[in-house]
């Protein structure tokens, strides 16, 4: 049976936006994240992480202080009985021409070689334009454009809903 998926953006959505964020001492969550993926998770929906870390392929930091960075992160998720389904990355920079770094579609074309996903009951969650236009590029209609990252004008974003953070997730998804 396919599975209902959200997929977050990580800066800006699940932690304070800091340019090139690659240090545990600088990560900062954003206020009721856990409680906002405790809440999706019980609706029995999977959570993946989609994130497009160009500061690894701009050299100014390398993808093993990502994958410690990430490993830390999973762990902090785990203490608070929270499962991270997976994390993908796009470590390419924006010359690369690359197929994963958002809005192209392929950390969703990564996920779905390990999980059935239910696209229309599944939802992704952003800061950025490219985050709503991925989610559309992969026929993904339940678009969440949070304030909590990079400014938007709400007037040219293309997101279904838009809300002041991922801690009002609630009065949206209901099921």
């Amino acid at each position: 049976m396919a599975s209902k998926v959200v997929f977050l953006d990580r800066d800006g959505v699940i932690n304070t936006e800091k340019n090139y964020l690659h240090r545990i001492e600088d990560f900062e969550f954003i206020d009721g994240v856990f409680e906002s993926l405790k809440y999706l998770q019980s609706l029995g929906y999977k959570l993946v992480i989609i994130t497009n870390q160009s500061g690894i392929g701009r050299g100014y930091y390398t993808s093993e202080q990502y994958e410690i960075l990430t490993r830390w992160l999973k762990e902090e998720f785990k203490k608070q009985n929270i499962e991270i389904t997976e994390i993908f990355c796009c470590p390419h920079s924006p010359d690369d021409e690359c197929s994963c770094r958002k809005p192209n579609i392929g950390m969703i074309e990564q996920a779905s070689k390990i999980i059935d996903i239910d696209y229309k009951n599944s939802w992704i969650i952003g800061d950025k334009n490219s985050d709503i236009q991925t989610g559309i590029n992969a026929n993904i209609q339940n678009t969440i454009q949070v304030k909590t990252g990079h400014a938007f004008d709400e007037t040219q974003s293309k997101a279904s809903f838009i809300l002041n953070s991922i801690k009002d997730v609630s009065t949206i998804i209901k099921s």
